[in-house]
């Protein structure tokens, strides 16, 4: 086992305030992004339970559209990722 993989975290804070598991992330079927789903991607990826590469490797993201969910969140909380919201916040 690597360094990488000892230090892993097992656990994270998922946007709820709930501890988030590996288990609790969306399939990496997912097809319908909804903002809890995104916010829990963007979770697991700031607490250390998946690094950004095997995010975007694993639910076929692009670094940039990772980085968007990231700064909505930041700027507008969970609701910056709705869909319907997206042009007041661009």
């Amino acid at each position: 086992m690597s360094d990488q993989e000892t230090e892993r975290a097992t656990l994270a804070v998922g946007p709820n305030g709930v501890q988030l598991h590996l288990e609790d992330l969306p399939a990496p079927s997912t097809r319908r992004w909804v903002a809890r789903r995104k916010a829990a991607v963007v979770a697991a990826v700031r607490g250390g339970l998946l690094t950004l590469e095997e995010a975007c490797r694993r639910y076929n993201l692009s670094a940039e559209e990772f980085a968007s969910w990231e700064r909505l969140i930041d700027r507008h909380g969970l609701v910056g990722l709705r869909i319907t919201r997206l042009k007041e916040f661009r």
